[in-house]
């Protein structure tokens, strides 16, 4: 299966997806897209802006998952330390709205939880967001999230994504990217039903010839 992973950072939803798919990887970090290629040399990965690339490809995948950045739809901006507005960035509905409406294939763009009600309906899992054109179980991972703040977060986010952030040169805050990666457990649930679905249109499909 050719999948489309967008936003990759260390590629925290696809490190169960296993190597038996056809992975493409855009980063626009270069120092994460570094690090995403050491941990998983088979992937493809492209030094790219996510947003563009995904209007330019969607239609070379067969299964897409999109995270785009969270920090304007965050409830950190409700914070009082927070003096600096932004608007929030659209880009995360311009992106379910074309894949909704224009993609063939099977998709999952994750996000945080925002500080006002969701433009689009989307799934709540956890503390993240799912918008997803197939159905996800009520429960996506066993794995118990550690707590993000307070001495040893990154420690803590090393051991539980199985990855040592301090690997990370780059511009980035350490705890910020650890905080942000996806519960590998839920990547797989994700990518499983949709698998599952994916197949089973394939079974029918040949059963009508």
């Amino acid at each position: 299966m050719k999948i489309l992973n967008l936003y990759a950072c260390l590629g925290g939803n696809r490190y169960k997806w296993g190597d038996e798919h056809e992975i493409t990887a855009v980063e626009l970090d270069e120092e994460l897209a570094k690090l995403y290629q050491e941990r998983f040399p088979n992937d493809t990965v492209i030094v790219a802006d996510a947003h563009n690339y995904l209007l330019e490809h969607f239609k070379e995948f067969d299964f897409i998952w999109t995270s785009p950045p969270c920090p304007t739809h965050s409830k950190m901006t409700l914070c009082k330390s927070n003096r600096k507005m932004k608007y929030p960035d659209m880009k995360l509905y311009e992106e379910i709205i074309l894949l909704n409406k224009f993609y063939k294939g099977k998709y999952c763009v994750e996000n945080v939880i925002p500080y006002y009600e969701p433009l689009i309906p989307a799934k709540k899992r956890g503390r993240h967001l799912y918008w997803t054109n197939f159905n996800l179980p009520n429960n996506l991972s066993q794995r118990k999230s550690p707590e993000m703040k307070g001495k040893g977060s990154v420690e803590r986010f090393s051991k539980f994504h199985d990855f040592d952030f301090y690997k990370y040169k780059g511009k980035q805050h350490r705890g910020k990217i650890a905080r942000n990666l996806v519960d590998y457990e839920a990547g797989k649930t994700i990518l499983d039903t949709a698998m599952g679905i994916i197949q089973k249109q394939d079974i029918n499909q040949t059963e009508l010839f």
